[in-house]
Order: structure tokens, then sequence, then C-alpha cells
């Protein structure tokens, strides 16, 4: 489930304005003058600047503007359909999680990464150690293979690694980075999830070496086959059994065993452009299944069919909202 947490709350008229600006630019490239006017605009109040930010993050949470909107932007200046286009579009921006408020758009872009994946999308990769790795949706990574190390630095996202032995005669150290953190591969396969607050690693087969970033004192921790941990770059977590589905996504599904509908949810919007609202009366809902990542509509649909969920969907699919049936 996408949450809320508490920010000032957005004047209407400024998130009108900024679906305003928005749409014009879906229209084509702004003129010189419309651009001062634009820059204007934006600096003129914390609130437009605000706004603005939230129209940003619509956009590239989007892809760009969803069709049933830009198409209005024809009817300039002041159509019914227009103003309609308007009043949606400033409503999706008023509800838009405030948690993407904390998210730093320049680090989210990965074209300078030496691979990555669109949201939805997986991606495999042979290196050239005869290692393996496997990208989840909307991941990054660069690859750094020299004399001394074999390493994997993950920018943002999810990977599965199934390392191979060094093919050089100096034995070099297979190693995975985050900001957190690094982990040395002990003969292994294992998972690891880098979230903004703290990296998350499960441990298949094998084992692995884990140091924290910017905490050289504390003894690296050893994490075997069937265990799990998170840390930051200062403290390490508490070692538990590893979700036996934490590869599942792999394979292209997504495992939910009597797993909470809110959580289920918050994983789903990972695979998918857009969004889904659920409603609070369903956050607790147990649901089990296997359900697929490649086709998010069908997994909804298949829970409507299984739970009492009424999924109904607006601007082409865009926003979806699971309320009880």
């Amino acid at each position: 489930m996408l949450s809320r947490r508490h920010e000032p709350h957005l004047d209407h008229q400024a998130l009108e304005e900024a679906a305003d600006w928005l749409i014009r630019m879906s229209e084509g490239e702004l003129s010189d003058s419309e651009r001062g006017e634009w820059e204007y605009w934006k600096a003129s109040t914390p609130e437009r600047s605000r706004a603005w930010a939230r129209a940003q993050l619509l956009q590239t949470k989007l892809g760009g503007l969803p069709p049933s909107l830009a198409m209005s932007a024809l009817d300039r200046p002041s159509s019914p359909e227009r103003r309609a286009a308007l009043g949606k579009l400033a409503m999706i921006l008023a509800i838009l999680p405030a948690g993407w408020g904390s998210w730093k758009l320049a680090e989210s872009q990965q074209w300078s990464a030496d691979y990555r994946t669109a949201i939805g999308q997986q991606r495999e990769l042979t290196l050239a150690d005869g290692s393996k790795i496997t990208l989840n949706t909307d991941t990054a990574i660069d690859v750094r293979f020299d004399a001394n190390q074999r390493l994997i630095h993950l920018r943002e996202g999810e990977i599965l690694v199934q390392t191979a032995p060094d093919i050089s005669p100096l034995a070099r150290p297979f190693l995975v980075s985050t900001r957190h953190g690094r982990m040395q591969a002990l003969g292994t396969r294992f998972t690891v999830r880098e979230l903004q607050p703290r990296t998350h690693l499960a441990v298949l087969e094998g084992a692995v070496k884990v140091e924290l970033a910017d905490n050289r004192q504390t003894s690296p921790l050893i994490v075997n086959a069937g265990q799990r941990t998170d840390f930051s770059s200062h403290t390490f977590g508490q070692l538990s059994v590893a979700d036996r589905y934490v590869g599942a996504w792999s394979q292209g599904m997504l495992m939910a065993d009597k797993m909470r509908l809110a959580d289920f949810v918050e994983e789903l919007t990972r695979y998918r452009r857009g969004f889904v609202r659920l409603d609070p009366a369903l956050a607790d809902l147990r649901i089990s299944g296997a359900y697929p990542i490649s086709d998010s509509q069908r997994t909804l649909n298949m829970l409507a069919q299984t739970y009492p969920i009424l999924v109904s969907g607006h601007l082409n699919g865009y926003w979806v909202m699971l309320s009880p049936a």
C-alpha cells in the first residue's frame, strides 16, 4: 500500500496550476517567454515549488502524462474537457504518497549505470567469470572486474547473484556493494535489495560475509544459507530465517503465504507504472497464492476472484483502487 506521511497540506490552487503547466509541457516545447513564465511561477512561492515537485514525481512514475489527460490538453484553453483533465490531475497530485517527497530524483536516474532494468522488467546477465546476475524491476548496477576483485555495485533495486569460481589464478573475491556496506560471497547464491535506509540480504546457498560501510570497528557478519538480515551503514539487524519465496521474482512470480494485503500491494506496485490505492479496511486481509508480476492487471483480477475485493480502474489503468466488495 502506498502510505502517506505527515507533510504540509498543499493548496489546491497551486496543484491545479502545476497540473496546467504539466499539461502544457505535454503539448511540446515551451517558448522562451513561456519557460521564463514557468520558472517565475515555480519559484514564486513555497506552495508552488512543492506542487511542481509533486508534478515531477508523477511524470517520472508514469513515464509521461497519461494519454487520457494528454489528449484533453489539445482542447485549449478553456474547454470543459480540459478543465476536467486539470481537475483529475490536480486530484492525483494532491494524494500522491508524501513519502515520495524524500525521493531524490537525480539519484533515481539509472542511465549512467552499466546495466539497468525498467519498472516491471527482469534481466539476466552472465558475467565474464561465468557468474550470473538477475536484475529485478527498476534496478541499476555497475560491474567492476579488475586484477584484485570482482565487484558488483548495486545502485538501486534488487539482484539475485549466483557466483562462479574465479577463472583467474588470483582467486579474486566476488563482492557486492551498496551505500550501506560490502558483501563478500563465500561460494554462494543470494539476493540483495537496496532500500533507502537499509540493505536487505538473503542467502539461499553457501554464505556471505558482510562489512558495514561506516563502522569498520564492528566485526564482519557471516550470513549462512537459509538466513537473512538487513543493515545500515552503521549497524546490523538481527539474523532471521529467510523467506523461502525470496527469489520467486526471478521466475516471474510474486508469492504470498498468509501475507497482509497491504504488504502485497506494496510489493506489486514495484512492478507496474501508475498507482494502486488500498482501502484501509482491507489492509490486514491475509492472502495466499502465486501471482504473475509481468501482468499486474491479471494479478489484481485474481485477487478480486478469490477474496472480497473490488478492483476499479481509472485513467486507462494508471489509477487502481482496491475496496471491500
